[in-house]
C-alpha cells in the first residue's frame, strides 16, 4: 500500500509536469498567433494569383505548357507535410493516416514522396517509401526560399516526365479546435482552375495585359506552384501550433485532475492512519485501566 511519502512524491512529480505543459501551452499560443497571421495573410495573394492565372488561361484557345500536360497517373509523387516535433496530440498521426489512405487508394502505381517535417520523414522512411528529397526543420519558420526550392524540384521532375502527377497532403488551418485534412493535386495544373471561394470557373476581373498571354502563362505557372506550396507550409505550421496548444491545455487540465485524485487518496490514507493511532491509544488506555 502506498504511503503518505509516496503520495507526496507523486503529487510533486505531477505538479512539475503540469508546470511544463502549462509553459508549453503559452509558447504554442504565442507561436500560433504569428503562424496564423502569416497563413491568413498569404491567402489573398494565392487567391488573386489563381484568379489571374484563370483569366490568362481563358484567353488562350489551347494553353501549351509542360506543367499543363496530362498523362496517365502511373508515377505519383506525394508531398506530405507533417510536424517537426511531437506533443501535438493526434496531429501527426492524422496526417500520416491520411497519407496512408491516399497511398492505399493508389496501390499498384509507382509512389514516391517528399516529406516536409521531421515526424513525416521518420514515419515514411520507416514504412519503406521512396523519398526523392526530405525537408526537416523548415516549418518552425516558413521561408519562401524553401517553398521555391521544393517547387523547382517538382516542376523539373514533372517537366522531364519522371513523374505523372504531384499531390499535397497537409492540414489546413481552420480554427484552433477544427483541423481540416486536405489532399490536393498540385500538378498538372488544371486548365481552368476553380475559384477557391466561389467555385466559379470564370474570372470576374477583365485584366489588361501588355505581354502576350502565352508568355505570361509561362511566368505565372511556376509562381503559382511556389505560392501553393508556401501556403500549404504556412497552413500546416499554424495547424501544428494549434494542435500543440490544444494538447498542452488538455494535458494541464488532466494533470490538475490527477493532483486532485491523488490528494484525495492521500487525505484518506492520512485519516486512516490517524484513526488507527487513536484506536490504539484508546485501546491501550482501556487495557491499562
Amino acid at each position: 500500500m502506498a504511503t503518505l511519502l509516496d503520495f507526496r512524491r507523486r503529487i510533486r512529480s505531477v505538479k512539475n509536469t503540469q508546470q511544463i505543459t502549462r509553459a508549453m501551452k503559452f509558447v504554442a499560443a504565442a507561436r500560433l498567433r504569428r503562424a496564423q497571421e502569416a497563413a491568413i495573410a498569404a491567402r489573398p495573394y494565392a487567391r488573386e494569383l489563381a484568379r489571374m492565372l484563370r483569366s490568362i488561361m481563358s484567353r488562350i484557345d489551347e494553353p501549351q505548357h509542360p506543367l499543363l500536360a496530362h498523362r496517365p497517373e502511373q508515377r505519383i509523387l506525394a508531398i506530405v507535410l507533417a510536424g517537426e516535433r511531437g506533443l501535438a496530440g493526434a496531429f501527426n498521426a492524422n496526417i500520416l493516416r491520411k497519407a496512408q489512405d491516399f497511398f492505399r487508394a493508389n496501390k499498384g502505381k509507382k509512389l514516391s514522396t517528399i516529406p516536409i517535417g521531421k515526424k513525416g520523414r521518420d514515419a515514411l522512411k520507416k514504412a519503406g517509401f521512396h523519398l526523392i528529397a526530405e525537408y526537416v526543420n523548415v516549418l518552425a519558420r516558413v521561408d519562401f526560399l524553401t517553398a521555391r526550392e521544393i517547387a523547382l524540384l517538382v516542376t523539373e521532375l514533372y517537366a522531364q516526365e519522371e513523374i505523372d502527377s504531384v499531390y499535397m497532403v497537409f492540414s489546413e488551418f481552420k480554427t484552433v479546435m477544427t483541423p481540416n485534412l486536405v489532399v490536393t493535386r498540385l500538378l498538372p495544373v488544371e486548365a481552368v482552375p476553380a475559384d477557391e471561394e466561389s467555385g466559379s470557373a470564370t474570372s470576374e476581373v477583365d485584366y489588361i495585359y501588355e505581354q502576350p498571354e502565352q508568355q505570361l502563362l509561362g511566368k505565372l505557372l511556376p509562381r503559382y506552384i511556389e505560392t501553393q506550396l508556401l501556403r500549404a507550409m504556412l497552413e500546416s505550421s499554424a495547424a501544428e501550433h494549434a494542435a500543440r496548444m490544444t494538447a498542452m491545455e488538455s494535458a494541464t487540465k488532466n494533470a490538475g485532475d490527477v493532483i486532485e485524485a491523488l490528494t484525495l487518496h492521500m487525505n484518506k490514507v492520512r485519516q486512516a492512519a490517524i484513526t488507527k493511532e487513536i484506536i490504539e491509544i484508546v485501546s491501550g488506555a482501556s487495557y491499562g485501566a
